[in-house]
């Protein structure tokens, strides 16, 4: 640059500290972000805005061509967008700072050339077009600096928000600390009813979070998702509501889903997480469906005790577990119509579509095969229970 806006640019920098108080009433009076966020102190405003009007004043100067010497001059304007973003204030309320900035330093290069006869019209031109390339250099600066300090705030938020909910799944909620902290985070209330939601882990994804989110909003439903690496995990306050509004939304999951039983506040969710997951058990494989563990009791007591569900299973089926895959199949649809229809031969055979002589030939079958008597009437409850698990019996034994 010519010698005379070095000389301009030294001048006005005697005055750094007058523009700082200027360019900080300006930034309060026409950028609102600052003031209505409050997150920038006034005493780090001012500084910032007094070091980087001093460095674009010493850039003003400065050989264009000379890049490692000017990128040193760079540094109060990283600075500035690594602590907005830590801040919280968003990218473009500091970036209209930044060209307030550029501003009020060509207003006040063109009042000091005024003042003292330095610069004919092509030097203030070019010296315009110096000041606005630098402001343009510094808000990148700015920019990259930001996204950086971003990028690492979202990671150490997304770090955080994984702790949180794994103690909120482990039961750190009976801390109130705990609780009243992860209340904050995930934006749902300490106390009141809660149901927690399990998927299948395939269905983790974010984009599904966010439509069950939105649709549980729009039924005045307030709620929270974590994508898990197994499974995802929702807790929904039933505050106001109960849980028709939730089985429709979810409902539309292509997947399966669990629900558990409702339970009392943040403290009690690490249960309701099992509960979800267990509920999530019940459904057989290759059949989605989004079920309540009110509904699938039975279902759950056997998955929970494997030994003594494989006893029950053995007592009341023996042989006709050993049967050919085909024919075992068509003997146990047969017991489980039986078992529903309250043992109903007519009933049972719409049900299987045959005759009601095919029927009572299979329940022969059966009875030979089990040694059970297979009654009419009032069910065992024994063999209520041994056709609720038929969907989780093992593959055939294989000699």
């Amino acid at each position: 640059m010519p010698a005379a806006a070095q000389v301009l640019a030294s001048s006005v920098l005697g005055r750094v500290d007058e523009l700082t108080d200027e360019l900080v009433r300006v930034i309060d009076e026409q950028n609102p972000g600052y003031r209505q966020l409050n997150v920038v102190p006034e005493d780090d405003l001012w500084k910032s805005c007094h070091d980087n009007l001093a460095r674009v004043l010493q850039l003003v100067g400065q050989d264009g061509d000379e890049a490692e010497r000017v990128a040193q001059f760079y540094d109060a304007a990283r600075a500035t967008g690594q602590r907005r973003a830590q801040q919280r204030l968003p990218l473009d309320d500091l970036l209209r700072s930044f060209r307030i900035g550029g501003r009020i330093v060509w207003q006040a290069l063109i009042a000091q050339a005024r003042a003292e006869h330095e610069m004919d019209a092509d030097d203030l031109l070019d010296l315009a077009t110096r000041v606005w390339e630098l402001v343009d250099a510094l808000s990148s600066q700015v920019a990259a600096a930001y996204h950086v300090a971003e990028q690492a705030l979202v990671r150490a938020d997304e770090q955080r928000s994984a702790a949180l909910w794994e103690g909120l799944l482990q039961g750190r909620a009976s801390d109130a600390a705990f609780a009243y902290e992860a209340s904050r985070i995930i934006r749902l209330p300490v106390e009141g009813p809660y149901v927690a939601v399990a998927t299948e882990g395939r269905l983790a994804t974010s984009n599904l979070t966010e439509a069950l989110g939105r649709k549980l909003d729009e039924s005045g439903l307030r709620s929270a998702w974590q994508v898990r690496a197994d499974a995802l995990v929702g807790l929904v306050s039933l505050r106001g509501c109960d849980t028709a509004a939730l089985m429709k939304a979810l409902a539309a999951v292509r997947g399966s889903v669990g629900v558990s039983l409702v339970v009392d506040g943040l403290a009690a969710v690490h249960t309701a997480y099992r509960q979800a997951v267990l509920a999530l058990r019940t459904v057989p494989h290759g059949e989605p469906a989004a079920v309540c563990l009110a509904d699938r009791l039975p279902e759950a007591l056997l998955l929970t005790s494997p030994e003594l569900t494989a006893s029950l299973m053995q007592q009341w089926l023996r042989g006709l577990l050993d049967l050919p895959d085909d024919e075992r199949r068509i003997l146990l649809q047969t017991l489980a119509s039986w078992v529903e229809t309250g043992g109903s031969a007519t009933r049972a055979a719409q049900e299987l579509h045959c005759h009601r002589n095919t029927v009572l030939n299979r329940v022969r079958r059966i009875e030979a095969l089990t040694g059970r008597c297979l009654p009419g009437g009032e069910i065992p409850i024994e063999l209520a229970l041994v056709v609720r698990g038929l969907p989780f019996l093992p593959p055939r034994r294989r000699s």
